[in-house]
């Protein structure tokens, strides 16, 4: 039994703005038409596997559910870490969980933000990868390498494998390279790219943590021991996973064990971790372009350009990143986007917010725009799907005035309910406890007018809600 399990975790903070701490990569659609995290689940359909596992923290868990939703991946199979631990607890809370069902099955693991642009190769490699693991190997995948890559660490491959003649044993894990050091490992052919992905039994994997790492193991039983379902959910113990040693597999497990093996693997991999690396990826116009919404250019050469509203014109630029949100925009030289974690680090240090949340905010029930605000007010577009709720509410020290714009809404005022139809609009005074729902078949948009003497988020106060949120 092959079972997948997809690492979601992560900020993804060098392909900023676009990327954020709430809407990381692995939630956005950066190739084709699915996000990443549907695009990695959607590769796999062609083989035999089992529900996926899903893994992420608490602040992305409506955003993966709906995205598994929207696939009909969605099945109480979302593992929800309450801090960050790194791969190796996270790898053993999947693990540990197939295990209390009664099975042992062949943990595939993958993350969520990889690119694999030819899937008959990805799937020739599991099959590969399948016998080695089935022989109670762990396997991790090795990518051919096409350049002298510093940003990656290697794995120097060693003599063919007893199982497999196209694997081998893995002699040794080396750490990212400076640049003459790159170029000998791709010299030399006897290196491959580290790519994260691994394929082993959920057995075998725990007794490699067992032996090497017990600290993590046990802390992780307890975790799972005490885990709670919650929707379509499982919560971990945050006091027991918090206690938990935070290391990658390959330091804790692949690095120490004699049983790893590598299956090379050639299938258009990329981990997406910058915005050059996307360009590299992606299609482009006759010019060595990619451009992506309103983007006019003219003598402009080897650019990649996004733009999420209104234009954004080019007139020659040569190598160079534009991207444009509704709330920043981004210009980089394409051999210096490395450098933009150090605008994000900037943001935090500054006290900004626009590192860690979009203007446009998604939420369960669906999403709101912060469209304008000024000195005691500020004005939403709210979006909420049908026959969803938002949670019955007060605030303390803000009113509210709604005027629906599309749809039908259900609005409930210290429990008095009507009926808004588009173009009506309706006024909740502080203090007043209410809800919004949307009983109708179609998307329900409002203009929401907040005003008075503040007018943060944190002032809710929830008396019920359909999705867990106190």
């Amino acid at each position: 039994m092959l079972l997948p399990i997809i690492m979601a975790g992560g900020t993804g903070s060098r392909l900023w703005p676009l990327s954020r701490e709430l809407m990381p990569k692995q939630f956005l659609t950066l190739c084709g038409k699915s996000t990443m995290l549907q695009a990695t689940l959607e590769r796999l359909q062609d083989l035999t596997t089992e529900l996926p596992i899903i893994i992420c923290n608490e602040d992305h868990r409506f955003i993966a559910a709906e995205q598994l939703r929207q696939i009909n991946k969605l099945q109480h199979n979302i593992i929800l870490e309450p801090v960050g631990r790194n791969t190796a607890p996270a790898i053993a809370l999947a693990a540990l969980s197939a295990i209390r069902k009664g099975q042992d099955p062949l943990l595939l693991v993958l993350a969520a933000d990889h690119v694999i642009q030819d899937n008959t190769a990805f799937h020739r490699a599991i099959g590969i990868a399948t016998e080695l693991a089935a022989a109670n190997q762990l396997v991790t995948f090795g990518i051919l390498p096409t350049t002298a890559e510093t940003g990656y660490g290697y794995i120097r491959r060693g003599p063919a494998s007893a199982v497999s003649s196209v694997a081998f044993k893995v002699a040794e894990f080396v750490e990212k390279p400076s640049k003459d050091l790159a170029q000998q490992y791709l010299d030399s052919g006897e290196y491959y790219w580290n790519s994260g992905m691994f394929l082993f039994k959920a057995s075998v994997y725990l007794a490699k943590l067992k032996e090497f790492r017990p600290a993590i193991l046990a802390a992780c039983e307890e975790a799972i021991s005490k885990s709670e379902p919650d929707l379509d959910f499982i919560r971990v113990n945050k006091e027991a996973f918090s206690a938990c040693p935070s290391e990658s597999i390959d330091y804790a497990v692949m690095e120490k064990t004699t049983d790893a093996a590598v299956v090379p693997l050639d299938a258009g991999w990329s981990d997406v971790g910058s915005w050059s690396s996307l360009w590299d990826i992606s299609a482009k116009d006759p010019h060595q372009n990619v451009l992506h919404g309103e983007v006019f250019q003219h003598n402009s050469i080897g650019n990649y350009v996004f733009a999420e509203t209104g234009i954004v014109a080019t007139v020659g630029l040569q190598n160079t990143v534009i991207i444009q949100t509704k709330d920043a925009v981004l210009v980089a030289h394409k051999d210096q986007v490395q450098d933009v974690k150090n605008i994000v680090q900037q943001l935090k240090n500054t006290g900004r917010t626009e590192h860690h949340i979009h203007r446009e905010v998604y939420r369960p029930w669906g999403k709101y725009d912060s469209i304008d605000n000024g000195h005691r007010y500020q004005v939403k577009r709210i979006t909420v799907k049908p026959n969803e709720k938002l949670s019955m509410q007060m605030h303390h020290h803000r009113a509210e005035h709604w005027i629906v714009v599309h749809g039908t809404a259900k609005v409930t005022i210290n429990k008095q309910e009507q009926i808004l139809t588009e173009n009506q609009s309706v006024y909740i005074p502080i203090g007043a406890v209410h809800s919004l729902e949307n009983p109708g078949k179609i998307p329900l948009e409002l203009i929401e007018v907040q005003s008075g003497a503040y007018l943060g988020e944190d002032d809710i106060v929830r008396f019920s809600d359909r999705y867990g949120r106190s």
